[in-house]
């Protein structure tokens, strides 16, 4: 609790109310205690997620108004109405309802988790974007088969190393090349636990095409179960023409690389970034609008 308190009052969206966040600390605390199921938790521009006990992406948005601001904003300032948006890893929809529901893009979500999977259907659902949002139950990798997945571990589920003695499922799994066909995304979002850059490996046609303006990719050292480093993600991004960078989300500037944050924005064609960014509309959020 000491340190969920510390992050919500440090958060950059609850400086200028802290005790407003404390509230929402509060409200929540109370009612995940007395109501049953789980509750609708207003996010960004009228939308909502689904919460219950234990589900930190969903508490955070709420806690926060953006749970990772940096990424977050970034995606609903470069994101344009009808662009296409990949959630690898989308978990319960995060990513994918700020960017379905509060720019209007067209999503493609995937989830190889069942349950997690439902989650994140049923928050699809409940904010009405189906026509939006195209939900996948596959992993990522850079085969086309099946893979062993941990199952238990809700955000933290990952494929299971060769001879793990881990209880887990089967998963079929595809690459992004044969996932999206020609249809590029403008953004992708990349959280695989360690496993990306197998997922960058299936994704040679996508990163070589223009369209692709940036990409957000988790380098926290996960990869190292699989043989894997974050600078082999960045060789592979950089070898696309991508560079590392950062995200200034109340100046809307692209900046210097932060080796303190658990991902990376890496961006190509800075000029149209950054004009994109500049001329974004505002958003509200449950703290503020950014």
């Amino acid at each position: 609790m000491i340190r969920l308190l510390r992050f919500i009052l440090q958060h950059p969206l609850n400086r200028s109310n802290r005790l407003g966040a404390l509230t929402r600390l509060f409200c929540w605390q109370i009612a995940a205690r007395l109501l049953r199921g789980p509750i609708a938790l207003p996010f960004v521009d009228g939308t909502f997620l689904f919460a219950s006990k234990g589900m930190s992406a969903a508490t955070g948005n709420w806690y926060c108004g953006l749970y990772e601001v940096v990424e977050m904003a970034f995606a609903l300032h470069l994101l344009r109405k009808d662009d296409h948006f990949l959630d690898i890893g989308a978990n319960i929809g995060s990513y994918t309802i700020l960017a379905a529901g509060g720019v209007g893009a067209r999503v493609t979500s995937v989830e190889p988790i069942p349950q997690t999977m439902a989650n994140l259907k049923r928050n699809v659902d409940l904010n009405g974007l189906g026509d939006r949002a195209t939900c996948v139950g596959k992993g990522l990798s850079n085969v086309v088969g099946v893979l062993h997945f941990s199952d238990s571990l809700d955000a933290m589920n990952h494929i299971l190393e060769p001879g793990s003695r881990e209880v887990g499922i089967q998963v079929p799994v595809t690459t992004v090349d044969q996932l999206v066909n020609d249809d590029v995304p403008v953004l992708i979002k990349l959280d695989v636990e360690g496993h990306e850059v197998a997922v960058l490996q299936g994704a040679q046609r996508v990163l070589s095409d223009p369209r692709l303006l940036a990409a957000i990719i988790e380098t926290n050292g996960n990869g190292v179960r699989y043989g894997c480093s974050d600078d082999d993600v960045a060789k592979i991004m950089e070898g696309y023409g991508f560079e590392r960078s950062w995200y200034d989300p109340f100046s809307r500037t692209l900046t210097a690389p932060d080796a303190t944050q658990e991902n990376t924005i890496f961006v190509r064609n800075r000029e149209e970034i950054q004009r994109r960014v500049k001329s974004a509309q505002k958003h509200t959020l449950v703290n503020g609008s950014i």
